[in-house]
């Protein structure tokens, strides 16, 4: 369990993120069409996992603009945008907003996903979402970055991940 906050008050997550150098645990989301994204289809390939409470506030859909332009077009990367929020929503947003180089992934339905990187917000305004991280994994599946934001209303990292994607 790792301690948060929202708006300056705490909040605690499910559990921890993985730790560098750990292999990436495997995981199953739900794509705007439905259709179920694995980890297993990005073998050899670099995977963002861009996870954010709500595409409905404005710092989680920076996030997604952001790493839709820098990150996504890096050799060998695949982003994934990992939140609660329905497929269909995320499918709406993304079509609104012309974000055509990441995935939008929901986690409405992987628990599973949800304990093995810890990051269910478990009290608090959020609960029940999912806190603000960033996580990379490299082609050997191996957690090469993982930043869990300490504050959920600031931006991730942006630079730090992307340094670790270009190495």
């Amino acid at each position: 369990m790792e301690t948060i906050y929202f708006k300056g008050e705490p909040c605690h997550t499910y559990g921890s993120l993985p730790k560098v150098g750990e292999k990436a645990p495997c995981f199953t989301l739900v794509t705007p069409e439905l259709k179920e994204v694995h980890c297993t289809d990005f073998k050899g390939r670099k995977v963002v996992l861009n996870i954010f409470p709500s595409l409905d506030t404005p710092v989680c859909a920076t996030s997604v603009r952001r790493f839709n332009q820098e990150a996504a077009s890096l050799e060998n990367t695949a982003v994934l945008c990992v939140s609660m929020d329905l497929p269909f929503a995320a499918g709406r947003f993304c079509s609104a907003e012309g974000i055509t180089d990441v995935t939008a992934a929901s986690a409405f339905r992987s628990p599973s996903f949800i304990e093995q990187y810890g990051v269910g917000i478990v009290d608090g305004p959020l609960a029940g979402l999912l806190a603000r991280a960033v996580i990379v994994i490299d082609e050997d599946q191996n957690v090469v970055y993982a930043d869990l934001v300490n504050e959920i209303t600031n931006e991730p990292n942006y630079a730090e991940a992307l340094d670790v994607l270009r190495r």
